[in-house]
């Protein structure tokens, strides 16, 4: 694996987070500086990625970028190109940067840049549901759900980091007690199929809204996530609080099943663009038991610390640690440089 030093980033540094809803950009204008947020931009008004970024840098009148580092929602594929999962949009590195006239850039999946994020974020940019348990050396998994569901992890090796990427979310699931077996048979399938992403997501907090009510015969008033979690939080609907609660429960399940597979001792991180606006909601007590109840193997999952990403823009802030320590990552830079 080729080894990097530091200085291969040229500035300025665009950082980019590329959603299936939104395209979040940020500038780093010189080694050391902070970095300077640009406006983000709806993935679904522009055609593709250099619109949306020449309509955020022309509202700032900022210097063009020389280096480029992105992530986006979707698998990476052959090292420099993605396909986004949840929008129209293809992002393809050797293409940008010869369009752009990059000196260099780097494509990420978004929760592989989640992961690699995760050292980057400062002791207070978290919510532990476990403050009873310190971090520990080892790996460490970051999930969550936004427009879909990502799921990432860390390993440290020798004090350099190793990010594990993962389609996690698109692993089926089931109904694991009673409640959830009534309303299963309600639930829309994608595609054939019930992933985790199917419902620990936006849209699939409406679908799971949906399935409950339609236990009963009754159709929901409110129809997106947005508006359920707006009820909820207001104490408006007992039936959005009561999904929310559900959606809680599945997440906190899957999130255990996540930390088996990965032998999450260094901790699981919750992050994505909905749970900051749940976190009113999170009974840390219940969604600690709903995470650890893994028999046999229950007491390893109730040794791993749990934590809420609270940091904003936490990925940003991670794509930047990478463009100036480039020394402390492992990847396959050779395979992943759009100026190899």
């Amino acid at each position: 694996m080729v080894r990097v030093e530091r200085g291969l980033f040229p500035h300025p540094v665009l950082v980019g987070d590329i959603g299936g809803t939104n395209a979040r950009f940020a500038l780093l204008p010189a080694p050391g500086a902070g970095l300077t947020r640009l406006p983000t931009q709806a993935t679904h008004d522009h055609a593709g990625l250099e619109v949306a970024l020449a309509a955020s840098l022309a509202a700032v009148r900022e210097a063009a970028p020389r280096s480029m580092l992105l992530c986006g929602a979707g698998p990476v594929l052959d090292g420099r190109r993605i396909v986004l999962t949840n929008a129209g949009w293809t992002l393809d590195g050797l293409e940008i940067a010869r369009g752009l006239g990059l000196a260099q850039g780097l494509l990420l999946n978004d929760f592989e840049a989640q992961a690699l994020a995760l050292p980057a974020l400062p002791a207070d940019g978290f919510l532990d549901l476990t403050p009873d348990l310190a971090p520990r050396r080892g790996t460490r998994v970051v999930l969550g759900p936004g427009t879909g569901l990502g799921v990432g992890a860390l390993a440290d090796v020798d004090g350099r980091f190793l990010p594990l990427p993962s389609e996690g979310g698109h692993v089926g699931i089931g109904p694991a007690n009673a409640e959830e077996e009534a309303y299963w048979p309600h639930i829309e399938r994608i595609d054939g199929r019930v992933t985790a992403e199917t419902l620990l997501s936006g849209p699939g907090l409406a679908r799971l809204h949906r399935a409950r009510l339609a236990v009963a015969g009754r159709r929901p008033v409110e129809t997106d996530g947005p508006t359920i979690t707006e009820a909820a939080l207001a104490g408006h609907s007992p039936d959005c609080r009561e999904t929310v609660a559900a959606f809680l429960h599945l997440l906190a399940t899957f999130a255990g099943d996540m930390a088996l597979a990965f032998g999450a001792a260094g901790g699981v991180h919750l992050s994505g663009g909905i749970l900051p606006r749940l976190a009113p909601l999170i009974d840390a007590a219940a969604f600690r038991a709903a995470f650890a109840a893994k028999a046999p193997v229950a007491a390893f999952v109730r040794a791993i610390p749990l934590r809420l990403v609270t940091t904003p823009d936490a990925v940003l802030h991670g794509l930047a640690a990478i463009a100036e320590r480039p020394d402390l990552y492992l990847l396959d830079w050779q395979a992943r440089l759009w100026r190899p």
